[in-house]
């Protein structure tokens, strides 16, 4: 089984695995761990796609959380990936899962209410709707 694991925050990750290791075999499942990282605004037309100079810093904390993630699901026995991204997250994942062949996408639901939830969109429930491949969204608990 191919799982597309999307982690957003260190806090939520080890959530993520356990939940994953608690329902797969290590053996014939492949894990690719991804965190996207949203860019301010949009690439100027001369740049790359995706080229993000003022995100550096916060390149370097995704590398660290993906690579993190990945030495937890390993150190239980499934073949692992980790991706960094830069652009929308909702259409990232999606787009990564299908051109991956992922059969299973497994993202965490923060359970945002009211306004936050209205003003940074319900990746989970956008991913939910659209991926054309199974999803998992596994409630994670937030401390106001």
């Amino acid at each position: 089984m191919k799982i597309l694991l999307a982690v957003d925050d260190s806090k939520f990750a080890s959530e993520l695995v356990r939940a994953i290791v608690r329902q797969f075999y290590a053996e014939n499942t492949e894990i690719l761990v991804l965190h996207v990282l949203q860019q301010v605004g949009p690439t100027p037309p001369q740049m790359a796609p995706g080229y993000a100079p003022e995100l550096a810093e916060e390149n370097q904390l995704a590398q660290a959380l993906v690579q993190a993630v990945a030495i937890e699901l390993r150190d239980a026995g499934f073949s692992v990936q980790t991706v960094v991204g830069v652009g929308d997250v909702r259409e990232d994942i999606i787009d990564l899962a299908s051109d991956w062949g992922a059969e299973l996408i497994v993202v965490g639901s923060h359970g945002q209410r009211g306004i936050q939830r209205f003003l940074l969109g319900s990746v989970s429930e956008f991913v939910a709707r659209h991926a054309k491949c199974s999803v998992e969204i596994i409630r994670t608990l937030t401390s106001h």
